[in-house]
This record gives C-alpha cells, structure tokens and sequence, in this order.
C-alpha cells in the first residue's frame, strides 16, 4: 500500500467495517531523518485508532530510531519484510528480508528495547516452507507480538493463487495472532482464508484499494463510499495524483473502456470534481447530511 493509505482513506475504510488499518510503508531511515517526512508521510488524529504504522528499514538502529519518534501516536509498529519491488530489494528492504533472519530478529529486538507498543512483522512464505517455520520461529522468539504473512514467495505474481498451506503453517508455528494476506476480494474471500487456514484475521490491499467497502459485504464500491472519500479527501488536502487515482481503482469495475479512458486522462482535482458532478450526479452536500442523519438515528437507537 505504498502512498495509498493516508489518513483520508483510512478514515474511509473504518467506516465500512475494518477494524484494524496501516498506514503505508514508509523508509524508516528517512523518517527519523527529516521533519519534512514525518509531517508529509504520516498524519493522525483521535479517528485514527487503531492504527499501525509500517516501516521498511534494512538495519535495527533506523528501525527503532523511527519507532521511538512515533510510538506515541500509534497502536502498533510494522516491519515490512514483503515488499517485491525491485528498488526495495535493492536497498536490502522489503521483501530482501525474508533471506535475512538474523536481521529482522535484531530490529524486533531492538524496536521492542524503545517502544512500549506491539510490534510486529508482515512477512511472505519461501519455496521451501521449512525456511518459513525458522523464519517466525526467530521472530517469536524476541517477543514479536502478531505476524501477517503474505501467502506468495517475493517471486511471484499477484495473478497466482496463494499458498494456503504456507499461511497455515505459520498460524500452526506462532504462538501469536496470525493475519493473513493476499486474494482478499471479498467477505467470502476472507471467510474461506480464514476457515482453510485457521488465522485469526485477514488483510486486503489491491481488494481494498477497488472497493473501500469489501469488509462491509459489498461486492463492488458503493456510491455513497466514493462520495464519502471525495468528502473525506478534500477535507484532508489530498494531493490531486493520490486523489485522483484512489477514484480511478474505486471506479474501475463501474465504468465503461471509454468512460475510464476519459476519466483516467484528468489531471486536476476540479477536473475530477467536475467530471463526476456532470455524469455522476456527485453531490457532497447531500452526503454529508445522509451521514448526519444516520448518526442521529443510530444515537437514538
């Protein structure tokens, strides 16, 4: 979820049903090191709860220097050991990790010496699944407090199928909560993982990113959710690409070839605004007393 899940989206996603969100993955080294970055890569307020902030890091020292900066404003602390794009890689990030134990092993030890929040790891699965078990067995071994794990090697494509005997390996290995991650489309999705699998929870990105609204049994985004962002997203400040492309994966399965060529070649904010005004029928005011009014009518409840 790189640059996709800023606190607008995040709220926008509590309010269909998760119960549980990151933020994106952000450079630890980077973040310790620049007032910019922090002010620019991470915002919460009192909504904002619980969230986990994941951090990609190659070495303990950046992790926990991170760590320590902002422990205070959030329920967790993520290692990003799943990252396959090739930069990561490269900089010994990311999904790099899964071949480095010891090192992972360090920067849980040494985040956990810091902070006084749980830690955890968001891990993939090796070819060789025995590699996998020693992987989590060393995490759990220096008090990592929950693991994700990521049912496809870093070598493979999201269009291949997760490895449910790999996720449920690792929930028969730990000795803590176990959420699992990859092919979650759907409650259906969610509920068949968890029932193969035995974890204790189930994560979505790509799915999440298309439909905001997938844990609250929605099939495809509902409108009132893209209204919701559109509101949420300019209350915030949302910077126009990040805007204008949570819109373009949300709107995907709705629009017609020729609908998405149009709307995907828009470059502003008021371009998007106007877009979905004229052909949508986007009405912001509307929403938010529809939203008011559920509030209302759920108090009284």
């Amino acid at each position: 979820m790189v640059r996709y899940s800023k606190l607008p989206f995040r709220e926008l996603v509590r309010r269909y049903n998760c119960d549980i969100v990151y933020t994106p993955m952000i450079l630890a080294n980077v973040f310790s090191a620049s007032n910019y970055a922090r002010d620019s890569e991470f915002s919460t307020n009192l909504l904002d709860d619980p969230v986990v902030i994941q951090f990609a890091a190659s070495n303990g020292v950046d992790l926990a220097n991170a760590a320590e900066l902002v422990s205070p404003y959030v329920s967790g602390i993520d290692i990003n050991c799943g990252c396959p794009q090739k930069w990561a890689i490269q900089e010994k990030i990311g999904s790099h990790l899964m071949s480095d134990p010891e090192t992972v092993r360090d920067m849980i030890r040494m985040t956990k010496a810091r902070v006084n929040v749980p830690c955890s790891i968001k891990i993939r699965i090796h070819k060789d699944l025995r590699e996998t078990e020693e992987f989590v067995k060393r995490a759990l071994s220096v008090g990592v407090d929950f693991i994700t794990v990521h049912g496809r090697t870093r070598r493979q494509k999201s269009t291949e199928p997760v490895n449910l005997e790999g996720m449920k390996l690792v929930k028969e290995v730990s000795t803590v909560p176990v959420i699992a991650n990859g092919d979650v489309f759907s409650v259906a999705d969610a509920n068949q993982i968890v029932e193969a699998t035995n974890v204790d929870g189930t994560m979505s990105a790509r799915g999440i990113l298309e439909n905001p609204a997938l844990f609250a049994g929605y099939d495809v985004t509902p409108w009132e959710c893209v209204e919701d962002y559109v509101d949420l997203a300019l209350s915030y400040g949302t910077n126009a690409f990040i805007f204008h492309h949570h819109l373009m994966f949300m709107l995907e399965k709705s629009m017609s070839n020729a609908e998405r060529r149009t709307f995907n070649s828009l470059t502003t904010t008021p371009a998007v605004i106007d877009y979905l005004e004229e052909y949508y029928g986007l009405d912001i005011v509307r929403r938010r007393v529809e939203r008011a009014e559920q509030k209302i009518k759920t108090f009284q409840l």
